[in-house]
């Protein structure tokens, strides 16, 4: 795979400043593909100067040139989705329809519906005798994981763009191809010299300095909750503005009168997708006690169709993690109905669909996120019940209700201690706000809501 040998800094690609690199492995079959340099502190240093330099410039810009901006990225995007999709296969293991659809289309919705609110935005109200505006933040420093690599640089970078601050990225280490490619992107857009900087690099290195550093206005991060605190605590220290995107244990609340194969086929769909490795992920299918053993039949029987249409887990470290989860399921008591811990395949970071039935709130894998493809079904009497159980973790990022009606569902729904929820199989929204209550995490992402958290308000009496 192609790979940049240095750091995208103030429109060009510059040598690092360090020596050490780090290998980029294909999960599938645990070879190396490509090696990216690992960015040090001297390295973020530079990428924050750049973009505090062209801070003015960009701020001042008109929303309309910023809003053709992020259109000419959009359709840059969309002229190179073939090798964005190639590129992810590559260093994620997602499979090539998955990456097609989903890692390359999705990020080209974002960016199209940030080049419109850049132009529709009202940056200036009247409030009475006063006139509000609504200025960039400063300079971002965004922090994004592997699991959806060019999803989440776009919820990032482009409401960034959009609100006229300026941003240095550090990307997952496991995925720094895609964020590479990116680069080209925004350099093609015509995004000015500045405006967006790449620094590649270990999280607690890059990532560290980018988060402490006294020239970065707002850290957006998406990852652990654990690392998230620590982000959270750093930039509290310095009084600087965060948005955290952390981590879920969703519940799927199947109630009485819902479709149930339905809903059990699109839950566990749900948790398959992209192996897994999913924050949002519905992992806790919750069944009322009179359909609970045909719905732990069902979900057996769907989980069997994944086998061979999931991709490996993304590396070594998150392989033994799953498994381990799995393996503490059984040993807990868990009843496991399709899938387990053992590798299906020789090579690569694979693991089977799981199942697990007769689990119990208080159990970890219901407490504790897995990030794999791992369902577990838990038993409920009643309404009351099933709440009790849905909002029973330090978790509330996102989750699904099923009804057989709308309304229903959303009664049950408007109680749930959660951001998102999708209601009997909503479709998912670009525009829509995501981001979590309790530990999910601060702020939210797309939309104008996620515009706004690029933005500090100024007011003018007159």
């Amino acid at each position: 795979m192609k790979a940049h040998e240095g750091m995208y800094i103030d429109g060009a690609w510059r040598p690092a400043a360090g020596r050490d690199t780090i290998p980029v492995v294909n999960p599938a079959d645990e070879q190396v593909i490509a090696e990216v340099p690992a960015g040090t502190a001297e390295d973020v240093d530079a990428a924050v100067r750049a973009a505090r330099a062209a801070l003015p410039g960009w701020a001042a810009t008109a929303p309309a040139e910023r809003a053709a901006r992020i259109a000419a990225l959009r359709d840059v995007l969309v002229a190179r989705k073939g090798e964005i999709a190639a590129t992810v296969t590559a260093e994620l293991g997602a499979p090539p329809p998955f990456s097609q659809a989903v890692h390359a289309g999705v990020p080209v919705l974002v960016a199209g519906s940030y080049a419109e609110l850049a132009a529709s935005y009202a940056f200036e109200e009247k409030v009475g005798n006063s006139t509000v505006y609504a200025e960039p933040v400063g300079v971002v420093g965004a922090i994004t994981p592997w699991n959806y690599p060019l999803h989440q640089i776009v919820a990032k970078v482009a409401p960034a763009l959009a609100a006229g601050c300026t941003v240095v990225l550090k990307p997952a280490e496991d995925t720094p191809l895609t964020a590479q490619l990116f680069a080209e992107a925004v350099h093609e857009a015509g995004v000015p010299a500045g405006v967006f900087n790449l620094v590649t690099g270990l999280g607690p290195v890059a990532g560290q300095a980018l988060a402490e550093h006294d020239g970065v206005d707002l850290v957006s991060f998406t990852g652990s909750t654990a690392v998230g605190k620590q982000i959270g605590a750093t930039a509290g220290a310095a009084v600087k503005r965060v948005a955290l995107e952390l981590g879920g244990k969703s519940a799927n609340v199947i109630l009485p009168s819902a479709d149930l194969a339905r809903a059990v086929a699109v839950g566990v769909a749900n948790v398959m997708g992209n192996s897994g490795q999913t924050c949002s992920a519905w992992t806790r299918m919750l069944v009322h006690t009179s359909q609970y053993d045909e719905a732990v039949a069902l979900a057996a029987e769907e989980a069997a169709k994944y086998g061979d249409r999931i991709g490996p887990l993304v590396n070594a470290k998150q392989h033994a993690r799953v498994r381990g989860y799995i393996e503490k399921g059984m040993a807990e008591g868990a009843r496991l109905v399709a899938g387990g811990p053992e590798a299906p395949r020789e090579q690569g970071y694979f693991v089977s669909p799981t199942v697990f039935a007769d689990v119990t709130p208080e159990m970890t894998i219901a407490q504790e996120e897995i990030f794999g493809p791992v369902v577990s079904l838990i038993r409920y009497e009643d309404e009351d019940d099933a709440l009790r159980i849905a909002n029973g973790t330090v978790y509330g990022l996102a989750g699904a209700v099923w009804a057989g009606d709308d309304a229903e569902a959303v009664a049950f729904a408007r109680r749930m201690d959660t951001g998102q929820v999708d209601i009997n199989g909503g479709r998912f929204n670009p525009l829509a706000p995501f981001g979590g209550y309790k530990q999910s995490g601060v702020g939210r992402e797309l939309g104008s809501h996620g515009l706004a958290e690029y933005l500090q308000t100024k007011s003018l009496q007159f």
